[in-house]
């Protein structure tokens, strides 16, 4: 049988987690609390556009640690993102439209509108809520600038071998 890919960094020690997510480093320049990531090192995100076109194929997900609900959640993020790309007329359009997606109000767990509430814990406090929204936009800000890097060829042009994956829906969910 075909196994899903889960996160390498399940195991880091001393993460700060918050609603059931790792903070984990990352490579950015995005502001937010997710700390610094060592140069050179993939992060969680390069880890999950990695696995992308694996793992969106699964129906089912079992979750083996606090970075394996990052991986779930930038999985589902990076579907709605090349469904915002299908049609963009250029790369920069492309930009603005996911920078904007970024920045747009979006459910927590623990809202009646979040898509992944078993797999998630609600915050405990609204500090816990309020760290969990800045470190997931600042994950999906950062998540759409490289997937643009993905998706786009030096020319411009859209990869069809990227944007054939937005009819997908990965756990037959969507954010």
């Amino acid at each position: 049988t075909i196994m899903v890919y889960h996160s390498s960094k399940n195991d880091v020690a001393d993460t700060e987690v918050v609603c059931g997510c790792s903070v984990l480093p990352i490579k950015t320049s995005t502001r937010g609390p997710a700390p610094v990531a060592a140069e050179g090192a993939d992060d969680i995100i390069d880890e999950t556009l990695g696995y992308f076109k694996a793992n969106v194929l699964f129906k089912h997900f079992e979750v083996k640690g606090a970075a394996d609900r990052v991986l779930i959640y930038l999985t589902l993020y990076i579907t709605q993102c090349l469904k915002k790309l299908d049609g963009a007329p250029s790369k920069m359009e492309a930009l603005k439209t996911l920078t904007a997606m970024a920045h747009e109000n979006f459910a927590l767990p623990g809202d009646p509108a979040f898509p992944l509430g078993s797999f998630f814990p609600k915050p405990a406090s609204t500090q816990e809520a309020d760290l969990a929204r800045a470190y997931l936009k600042q994950l999906r800000e950062e998540t759409g600038r490289r997937l643009l890097t993905k998706v786009y060829d030096e020319e411009g042009e859209p990869s069809k071998f990227w944007l054939v994956f937005a009819k997908r829906r990965f756990m037959n969910k969507s954010l």
